[in-house]
């Protein structure tokens, strides 16, 4: 009998990649959720508004379709937005979580996505051991909700990952997608020198849920690229893989940029465990590059 997965958040780009590698097998039998009225794949796959912050509406939803596994990929992901919107953020973050707990059978397995700001970035780069000790109100969310899953009796997976980029339907800009259209329309932009960590393939993400799934994994991951590096040099590798002029990116330090909410500096995830537990073999800037132009390409074709 096919696997009953719920997928949250599937408007969003690792929903999109999550409907996308579970849709391929017969395995599964998948229904999308997001806030929103409509799917962005219209009527190709299975979907229900939900919204998380809704009591209601994630326990109608989930009553009816019962599923086996809960992917959350709903999120309030704009740090400096949850500086400052610090209800919504947490309603978003943590309330959304621990309605979905209240929602599912005592069987049902939730695999969460989260991030490294949960930790302060002093000492980085952390594994899954790591003391958490987040320095933002978005870092402060997500280690809530990763608590509100430890102290259910559900099975649970978190899977910590950091500077996701990648491209989809209607996505919402990512650092990646900024400094390539910043480029090409010869925009002068400024890049940080002194934030290290992984940069994310958001495809490596829904990849690493797939085989969560299929292992049937408990505990916590971190999926993340396989190379660490700073902004300011992710940026120039963005230049060369898309053949754009290196220099309009100049190099500055976050403390210049006076952002609402302060950032974890030296950072980074170590992903040992989950290339081994899993598996995996995640993405390093150069490949990971190389797969965001082809995907690029052929949107471009379609559109």
């Amino acid at each position: 009998m096919a696997k009953k997965i719920l997928i949250t958040g599937s408007n969003g780009l690792v929903g999109q990649k999550l409907a996308f590698v579970f849709s391929q097998s017969e395995r599964y039998q998948l229904l999308l959720t997001s806030k929103h009225e409509t799917s962005v794949f219209g009527n190709v796959l299975p979907y229900q508004k939900m919204n998380l912050t809704v009591k209601k509406e994630v326990h109608a939803v989930v009553r009816d379709f019962l599923p086996d596994v809960v992917i959350n990929a709903g999120s309030y992901t704009d740090v400096d937005g949850c500086e400052k919107e610090k209800e919504q953020a947490w309603l978003a973050n943590v309330v959304g979580v621990e309605h979905l707990l209240s929602a599912v059978q005592s069987e049902t397995h939730i695999i969460q996505y989260s991030s490294d700001y949960i930790f302060d970035g002093k000492s980085g780069p952390y594994d899954e051991t790591s003391l958490p000790n987040p320095i933002s109100y978005y870092g402060k969310t997500k280690l809530a909700s990763e608590n509100a899953l430890r102290m259910s009796s559900h099975p649970f997976t978190i899977l910590r990952t950091m500077i996701v980029y990648g491209t989809g339907i209607n996505v919402k800009t990512n650092f990646a997608l900024w400094v390539i259209r910043s480029l090409q329309e010869k925009k002068n932009i400024r890049v940080v020198t002194d934030q290290w960590g992984n940069p994310t393939l958001a495809d490596d993400l829904a990849f690493a849920a797939l085989k969560i799934v299929e292992l049937e994994r408990e505990g916590v991951y971190h999926i993340a690229g396989g190379d660490i590096v700073n902004r300011f040099q992710f940026a120039q590798a963005i230049a060369e893989q898309f053949l754009l002029n290196e220099s309009l990116i100049a190099p500055i330090a976050t403390s210049a940029l006076k952002q609402v909410a302060p950032r974890p500096l030296h950072s980074g995830l170590i992903t040992l465990k989950s290339e081994t537990e899993l598996s995996l073999k995640l993405s390093g800037v150069v490949k990971g590059l190389s797969v965001l132009s082809h995907q690029l390409l052929l949107e471009k074709k379609h559109n």
